[in-house]
């Protein structure tokens, strides 16, 4: 067998007729399925390996698999017939399969009906027949058939009805036409009806649908149960056999009105526990609930692993047990990093070494709140430069994290907090100092408070993060290189000026899965951030403060298929400084503002080498200094992956990407108009790089090596910035004697986006 090949000859959308020509390939008969593996990598052809012997007999069993299908997928009048062609290859003979298919009509649902003889649990469907996965004229698949079963089972297991299963369920499907059911002695008037009937089947198929339930012999699966006892173990060995944990007589025991908690330690206060789990004493038993108290207990960081029996009392309570594991408490870490900077403002080239140092706490003061401190040292060596002094730069800083598992506000637990999930409050203090040998001292403060917290939503989630107050402190020491610098390149003051942040954020994050097609996902993060608002209107704090809104919004797409990938990103941010002070500058404060380029943005570029605009400014000064910073952005991606060769968990894949965008200053700079963003322009200002590269992922992590050359570049003077193909070159030389690379190698961890 050399080939096979499926075509649908009836008239349908091109989405579901690519949908069944794609899984109806898996369900050739074996011995007709086409055996190809890649060779040498993947990355130069693909061959057929131990083709099977073609046998008629075969073709008979691949109909029937099919036809079994299509009836699935509620086409049951199919018509599927087979042909094969044989070709000679030197001294192969070589079988190519087809199968022609008429699929015929879809059938579709014409009526819906629900009959449980229980009275409760005929009122709980009817209430929520909104949420029925079977509607009038929606097309019949038994998948729907089995997404309806599952549906009414989770119902009635989330109203209390714990003994209830999927097998007690059953869905009647009625063929029958009712208009054939009245009796005629005339017979030719019984044909004209028998043919009308088979008429409106051909053309319109439809089928009603009755839910019920199998006989009960039972009585306990018709039984609602409430939750009884509340039992917490937070000090389980990871080997302990939960019925032994329970018969135990040596537990201390403390009881609470939502609780009792057994321990010998002393590890953990009952709060974090009480407040993360989602059934209480008296409710209606609901297995949604239970298992989100499970998964919610594991998330906490306090404990290992979470898990829980349920045990029957008095026919109808339900006593709920908790087993929790600790996690380690605490724990002591190191690291080294390494870097490499191109771009320096002094030394061009220089080698970063750093330290770090973590002390991670998971269970501060016995209430599973996470603590996290880290002390980073590091210096920045030139290695290249005989002009500059061996050590360029020194670093120390420190940050202090407190994570704690509830939201914290000065005004009592709101009743609108307790739906929320994964609910957090954010305690951050941070501070560093850096040295720059010879031209500036920085020391700086951060203090932070925010709330981060969850809600699941129909096919996917919401995250929530807000920071109601954001304080950075700046103190720069200018020496006298740095002055010596700023005027021989004034592009750079703005770089340096001396300010403080007062800010509060708020960003929001959409994840979802399209249910109209599982391998489609979307990822949605928009965020707002406003400082110097009300303390910039102070008369002691108005010369010292940034006052500026900052907004971004990014979206992504991906759509998987059986061995590849497409992806899209867009993304939007502008950041407006409305103080018009010129002591702090008209501009975001650098560490707040825009950049393109390197391993995660516009890859024809090296980090922060793009912008601004068209501006040739920065290629015009003659410095090593080249980074550039912008108060917009507008960027978007594209990328198709594919996999090359995988060995075991080990997979190589590639991918071919264009990215396009820029980053652009949204006030007017009279020794710069170019850098400023204008609709006019924003043809000529878009940059475009294309590439491909290497991915090697060893399912922990993945690797990345990308190159991308500039199809468009917005600095390029001639043919409107774009690369002529007849002039084609590699590198170019700008105004100001500097030779640009047209490609870039780039190294990454994990996918751009």
């Amino acid at each position: 067998v050399y080939s096979n090949k499926i075509n649908i000859l009836d008239t349908l959308p091109k989405d579901e007729k690519k949908r069944l020509i794609t899984e109806l390939q898996n369900y050739w008969e074996d011995s007709l399925q086409v055996r190809i593996v890649q060779r040498y990598l993947g990355l130069l052809r693909s061959s057929l390996i131990n083709p099977p012997v073609f046998d008629s007999s075969n073709l008979g069993r691949s109909i029937n698999f099919m036809n079994a299908y299509l009836n699935s997928q509620g086409y049951f009048y199919t018509g599927l017939k087979d042909s094969v062609s044989i070709d000679t290859v030197n001294t192969q003979l070589r079988a190519n399969v087809f199968m022609n298919i008429t699929v015929g009509k879809n059938i579709s649902i014409d009526s819906v009906s629900y009959n449980f003889s229980d009275s409760i649990l005929q009122s709980l469907v009817l209430a929520n027949t909104s949420e029925s996965f079977l509607k009038k004229g929606k097309p019949y698949t038994k998948q729907v058939i089995s997404d309806e079963l599952d549906r009414l089972t989770n119902l009635f297991r989330q109203n209390g009805y714990y003994y209830f299963n999927r097998d007690d369920l059953i869905a009647v499907v009625d063929t029958l036409d009712t208009k054939l059911l009245p009796l005629t002695l005339d017979p030719f008037k019984q044909a004209e009806i028998i043919a009308q009937a088979a008429k409106r089947r051909k053309d319109n198929p439809t089928w009603d649908i009755n839910l019920t339930h199998r006989a009960i012999l039972d009585s306990s699966k018709l039984r609602q149960f409430s939750m009884g006892n509340i039992y917490y173990y937070p000090e389980t060995g990871i080997a302990d056999i939960p019925d032994s944990v329970i018969r135990r007589k040596d537990f201390k025991t403390d009881t609470f009105r939502s609780g009792i908690m057994k321990y010998n330690k002393g590890l953990f206060r009952f709060r974090p526990m009480r407040e993360h789990t989602h059934l209480s004493r008296g409710d209606k038993y609901n297995e949604a609930n239970f298992y989100k108290t499970i998964n919610r207990l594991g998330q906490l960081g306090a404990w290992q692993q979470a898990d829980a029996l349920l045990r029957v009392r008095d026919n109808d309570t339900l006593d709920m047990h908790i087993f929790l594991v600790p996690a380690i408490k605490q724990t002591l870490a190191a690291e080294l990093e390494g870097s490499r900077n191109s771009g320096d403002v002094i030394a061009g080239n220089t080698l970063g070494i750093s330290t770090n140092l973590s002390y991670t706490n998971r269970n501060r003061w016995r209430q599973a709140v996470q603590q996290q401190s880290v002390i980073r040292t590091g210096v920045e060596l030139n290695l290249l430069s005989q002009d500059n002094p061996l050590l360029q730069t020194f670093l120390l800083s420190g940050s202090h994290t407190y994570v704690l598992p509830r939201i914290l506000t000065p005004f009592g637990n709101w009743r609108s907090l307790r739906n929320l999930e994964n609910k957090k409050t954010l305690f951050t203090l941070s501070s560093s100092y850096i040295d720059r040998k010879k031209y500036y001292n920085i020391t700086s403060f951060t203090a932070s408070i925010g709330y981060e917290w969850r809600k699941p939503v129909k096919n996917g989630d919401h995250v929530w993060l807000y920071k109601p107050l954001n304080v950075e402190l700046y103190g720069i020491k200018r020496l006298p290189g740095l002055d010596s610098l700023i005027q021989n390149n004034p592009f750079l003051q703005a770089s340096f000026n001396e300010g403080n942040i007062v800010s509060q954020s708020l960003s929001f994050i959409r994840t979802t899965i399209s249910p109209k097609n599982r391998n489609k996902s979307h990822y949605l993060r928009i965020g707002i951030e406003e400082a110097g608002g009300l303390f910039g209107l102070l008369p002691g704090l108005k010369n010292n403060i940034y006052r500026y809104i900052k907004t971004e919004a990014e979206y992504r797409q991906r759509i998987q298929y059986p061995k590849s990938e497409l992806a899209y990103r867009a993304f939007a941010g502008f950041g407006y400084n409305y103080s018009n002070d010129p002591t702090i500058g008209r501009t975001l404060p650098f560490f707040k503002q825009f950049i393109v380029g390197g391993p995660y943005s516009m890859r024809a570029w090296g980090l922060r080498q793009l912008g601004l605009g068209s501006s040739t400014f920065s290629d015009m000064v003659n410095s090593s200094y080249r980074d550039r910073f912008g108060d917009m952005q507008l960027e978007t991606n594209i990328e198709y992956r594919f996999q090359v060769a995988a060995l075991g968990s080990f997979k190589i894949g590639s991918a071919v990407f264009a990215d396009m965008g820029n980053i652009w200053n949204l006030k007017k700079n009279a020794q710069d108009p170019d850098s400023r963003f204008s609709f006019s322009n924003l043809g000529r200002d878009l940059a475009i790089g294309v590439g491909t590269g290497l991915r090697f992922d060893f399912s922990y992590f993945l690797i990345r090596f990308d190159v991308a050359y500039r199809m468009k570049d917005p600095a390029r003077s001639t043919n409107g910035g774009w690369m002529s193909f007849k002039d084609f070159v590699w590198s170019e030389t700008r105004a100001n004697g500097l030779k640009i690379n047209n490609v870039a190698l780039q190294f990454g961890i994990g996918l751009p986006f």
